[in-house]
């Protein structure tokens, strides 16, 4: 445990200032073992679940009373909801990435959504926990790289794209059923011969089904051809749980990595799924019936836990990529592109206000995690520390985690964050530190090579106070601008030293 604390104390060196808040938290993290730690018999399998493109306000724990999810409200209520968990970025890639390295994509590479890929060299939670005798599994939307060099596949596949070439399978996962990025959420690999100009129609009988120009690879790299049809969320679990179910007869820790592809356009929803919501329009029945299709394969793979023996062993996570989609469009009143929402947040996908980054969280540990809510500022981002903490797992003194180790949480203890939370989008730029929310809007991007950039528009929100950022207390607290400032720009320079360390301009 010794030199896991000295990673982090030496993490929150590399582009913080020395926060003696921060260092006597986690020095309770490092103390003796107490509940919600690993039993001494073995340790806890892991399963890491994140939905995409589901806003804050798509679910019922959040207050939502139109979208029926009732295994994920139930799972939340016995679990610990997670009222201020933020994804890494608010964008897909960024903060997958995010959860397996614990660091910032900004770091080594994944800027946005479909760019870079995650690098070899860069730290894996899946490499280190399979070195740690672990089974790991990805089953679901990879987005970290591309999945073959030959032909093409989904955004970047093929020859064009060797460059980015990165599979689960190479970035250590034992088990793979994946995508590159987006499918259908019925019958992923097919869609209709007319669509009607829209992502959302399903096929009728008499429709000819045309591919969609992605695969489901296996972890040999191979296409999977079969078994493909029907709801995309309850095929992901089907594969997840005969992981699982190989996984207990083997008698072997697990990591199971599963990224749902709903409610991500294109959505589609089996007529069964749409009929709870017949008297709203087709989109919103297809969105409403595709994430009710994806509570009920969570409920299947509560069910597969349960089945075998393994609850109380078993630390679920579940949390969305980012906000819900919808920019502008002037021929709707409520300004939405698509019947997602993040409530009474403002701002949706790829805005860094509360509604593109908050997302719906929750952690699930029967016995070991007590349920209950904490307002308490999380991130994908620690997952990672989190999990090396808990497991008590050796690290490299070379790795700088921007994450923290939510141990005392899990353990019931008081809990503060002191460590802010950092983003960095193109041209937008926010630091998260406790109430205190800094957001930047550039006129150019935010880029390792100009990491001072002129701000266009400096704003500061209280969220404790004004959760809806509808009040800009920029002018009121100069000096508090001033100092998330400088936590933005000091976090530039550490990042741009680790992107030259991994070869990234």
């Amino acid at each position: 445990m010794r030199s896991v604390c000295r990673v982090f104390f030496d993490a929150t060196r590399v582009f913080l200032r020395p926060n003696l808040g921060f260092i006597l938290l986690f020095a309770t993290a490092c103390e003796g073992r107490e509940s919600g730690e690993v039993p001494p018999s073995g340790r806890p399998n892991i399963i890491l679940v994140m939905a995409d493109d589901l806003g804050w306000g798509d679910v019922g724990f959040n207050g939502n009373t139109t979208i029926r999810t009732p295994n994920l409200d139930s799972m939340a209520q016995e679990g610990l909801i997670l009222n201020r968990f933020y994804a890494g970025a608010p964008v897909c890639s960024p903060t997958r990435g995010s959860v397996l390295t614990g660091r910032h994509p900004t770091r080594y590479g994944i800027d946005f959504a479909n760019t870079g890929h995650l690098p070899l060299q860069e730290f894996n939670l899946a490499e280190t926990l399979r070195a740690a005798g672990y089974r790991t599994g990805h089953f679901g939307k990879w987005h970290l790289g591309t999945l073959t060099k030959i032909g093409t596949d989904a955004n970047r596949g093929g020859a064009r794209n060797q460059k980015h070439h990165a599979p689960p399978q190479l970035r250590g996962f034992d088990t793979c059923f994946s995508t590159e990025s987006k499918v259908p959420t019925f019958d992923p690999l097919v869609k209709p011969e007319n669509a009607g100009g829209t992502w959302w129609a399903a096929l009728e009988s008499n429709q000819k089904r045309l591919a969609y120009g992605t695969s489901y690879w296996d972890q040999n790299g191979k296409k999977v051809t079969s078994g493909i049809e029907g709801d995309d969320s309850e095929l992901i679990v089907r594969k997840t749980s005969d992981f699982i179910e190989d996984c207990v007869e083997t008698k072997k820790p697990f990591l199971a990595i599963v990224w749902f592809h709903a409610p991500h356009l294109p959505v589609v929803a089996s007529e069964e799924d749409r009929r709870p919501y017949a008297d709203w329009d087709d989109y919103a029945q297809h969105y409403f019936g595709c994430i009710t299709a994806m509570d009920r394969a969570m409920g299947q793979l509560r069910e597969t836990v349960e089945t075998q023996g393994i609850s109380d062993n078993t630390l679920i996570a579940f949390c969305s990529d980012n906000g819900p989609e919808g920019q502008a469009r002037r021929d709707q009143e409520d300004h939405r592109r698509g019947p997602g929402t993040a409530a009474h947040l403002r701002g949706r996908k790829r805005d860094l206000f509360e509604g593109g980054i908050r997302v719906p969280a929750f952690l699930l540990w029967p016995g070991k995690i007590a349920a209950g809510q904490s307002e308490v500022p999380m991130s994908t981002l620690d997952y990672a520390p989190t999990l090396i903490d808990l497991l008590k797992l050796p690290q490299s003194p070379n790795v700088n985690f921007d994450g923290i180790s939510l141990n005392p949480l899990l353990q019931g203890k008081p809990f503060q964050r002191s460590q802010p939370i950092v983003f960095n989008s193109r041209r937008q730029a926010a630091v998260i530190a406790g109430d205190w929310k800094w957001v930047s809007v550039a006129a150019q991007p935010f880029t390792t090579v100009y990491p001072k950039v002129p701000q266009q528009e400096e704003m500061l929100f209280n969220l404790r106070e004004d959760a809806a950022e509808s009040r800009n207390l920029a002018d009121q607290f100069p000096n508090k601008v001033a100092e998330l400032n400088v936590v933005f720009s000091d976090f530039m320079q550490s990042a741009t030293k680790d992107r030259r360390r991994h070869g990234i301009k």
